[in-house]
């Protein structure tokens, strides 16, 4: 069985409240930091309970935050909540930061990257948001559009924006991420910052799906370049983040544990 602490305050000032998730009858391996997905404007805790378990029955206590998203606020300020979640497990929970990680999904994909930038953890990310100003110097003639087909308040996580490629909506959602400010979309790149501190990733995508693989590759050469673990998994199809939960799920399991082990001999 599984323990789970519902609506725990994480930051008082804010009113910010984490559902955390514990193994039973084991010992703690370490802690993931698990973010939603909902490309920054919907979403909730609520529905990461599925993998946060999962997380969970293996070893590992998981947090997973709501945060503040538009149009309460915008970038990057759900990078600041999510970097308080951290410190959280830090201050309250006596973690060390070598045995936090963090998972996300679309945009909280780009979240577990982010924090993996400022805080040096392990993150693994199933079709972040990585590719911000290159894609959107590509697509200048593209319509900015909310895919109005989505019922993301009531839908699962699995079932949500399976269908492959809608520029319209992914141009929509991340310049309304970024307030409508052109000026913030090179800043609010995620691989433009990577350096030597990166912690290491784990980063997945299907081939055809909303998200555009480049966000991957671009990631992929920064890490390099500054000499930082990095592993891929390439889905065939058009799956998005969590509908291809099947496919990723036991690699981000290994993924994890080889960061909590120490073992970071991983294959880009």
């Amino acid at each position: 069985m599984i323990k789970v602490e519902k609506d725990v305050i994480y930051s008082a000032k804010l009113g910010l409240k984490a559902d955390l998730y514990y193994p039973d009858d084991q010992t703690i391996k370490g802690a993931i930091v698990d973010l939603h997905g909902g490309g920054w404007f919907r979403g909730d805790k609520e529905k990461d309970a599925d993998i946060a378990t999962e997380f969970a029955k293996n070893g590992f206590m998981v947090a997973v935050p709501n945060y503040r998203y538009t149009p309460e606020v915008y970038f990057p300020e759900p990078i600041v909540d999510v970097a308080t979640m951290v410190t959280w497990l830090l201050q309250e929970k006596n973690f060390n930061l070598a045995d936090v990680m963090a998972f996300g999904s679309s945009a909280g994909g780009n979240l577990a990257v982010e924090l993996a930038i400022k805080t040096g953890i392990a993150a693994v990310s199933w079709s972040g948001i990585l590719d911000i100003d290159e894609w959107m110097n590509a697509h200048q003639d593209v319509e900015a559009k909310l895919d109005q087909t989505q019922d993301f308040s009531g839908s699962a996580s699995a079932d949500i924006d399976q269908t492959g490629k809608n520029d319209q909506f992914y141009k929509w959602f991340v310049m309304n991420y970024l307030q409508n400010k052109p000026e913030q979309v090179r800043s609010a790149t995620p691989w433009r910052r990577i350096d030597e501190n990166t912690g290491p990733l784990f980063l997945v995508n299907s081939m055809d799906e909303f998200v555009p693989t480049s966000g991957v590759t671009l990631t992929v050469d920064e890490m390099l370049k500054n000499r930082r673990i990095v592993q891929t998994q390439f889905i065939p199809g058009s799956r998005h983040a969590k509908g291809y939960y099947d496919v990723a799920i036991d690699q981000t399991i290994l993924f994890f544990n080889k960061q909590i082990v120490g073992d970071t001999t991983v294959n880009p």
